[in-house]
């Protein structure tokens, strides 16, 4: 799901507090944390997100989770404000955004690999040399697989698609011969 401008906004002033704070990491494995809680606990998540309870009620709430689980001031003190503004909501962009923001200053990418079979280790350490040398950063797959694709791979990387699916390369090929557009060099002509 992309992130909404809010989300982004919200995400670009929490990461710029984490850098004067020298938190960036500590608050990225934290939003991780609660991310995960919120998927592990969709009644919880439903009943923070929704501004139905009081704005009370739900700080309170959020405050006795956070503070169990060792979250970091910064970190309360932004769910508390999120509350306040009614932007929870925004929590699953927030996050994506601001992992994105923690990715780029480290200098890597995070590449979205749809595979038609699950990819071993070596071929994942193959793909990933393969887009750092291309991308010049360094590399995180986040991998799925699609049997729909017949074959090969499609990785998106900040914004480029390198597409080496079978399904791909079959529509080509039937493009092209639909098209007539065959070789016309006297090797390629049967008789």
């Amino acid at each position: 799901m992309p992130a909404t401008a809010a989300a982004r906004r919200y995400a670009r002033a929490l990461f710029s507090l984490a850098g004067e704070t020298s938190e960036v990491a500590e608050v990225r494995e934290q939003l991780g944390a609660m991310a995960r809680l919120f998927d592990e606990n969709p009644d919880l998540r439903r009943r923070l997100f929704q501004p139905l309870h009081p704005v009370a009620e739900r700080r309170s709430v959020l405050a006795g989770i956070t503070e169990r689980g060792g979250v970091s001031r910064t970190v309360r003190n932004f769910f508390s404000y999120l509350i306040d503004q009614r932007r929870l909501v925004d929590f699953t962009g927030i996050h994506a955004e601001y992992e994105r923001l923690a990715d780029e200053a480290a200098g890597r990418l995070r590449a979205q690999v749809v595979s038609a079979s699950p990819l071993g280790d070596e071929q994942r350490q193959r793909l990933t040399e393969a887009l750092s040398r291309r991308t010049g950063k360094q590399i995180e797959l986040d991998v799925r697989v699609d049997a729909s694709l017949l074959g090969g791979a499609i990785a998106t990387v900040g914004g480029l698609v390198f597409d080496g699916s079978l399904k791909t390369q079959l529509s080509q090929l039937r493009a092209t011969l639909a098209g007539g557009r065959l070789d016309s060099s006297p090797a390629a002509q049967i008789h």
